[in-house]
């Protein structure tokens, strides 16, 4: 048998786990900061998280793409 061919990068669906993750990390960074009595300490936090996190979370996932 012949090894599997990757999968072609789908742009779209890329985008879109980029935004779920990144959203999901602000998101919980945010409940986390008003749980503690810092929302927009929170939120700072999340967004400084949240974004290397959503690159790091495409990059996993469609990693033999790039190459």
């Amino acid at each position: 048998m012949e090894p599997a061919r990757p999968r072609a990068f789908p742009p779209a669906e890329a985008g879109a786990l980029l935004i779920v993750l990144t959203a999901a990390v602000i998101g919980l960074a945010t409940l986390v900061g008003w749980a503690s009595g810092s929302p927009k300490g929170g939120l700072i936090v999340g967004v400084v998280l949240g974004v290397p996190a959503g690159i790091a979370g495409v990059w996993a996932r469609y990693r033999k793409s790039f190459s």
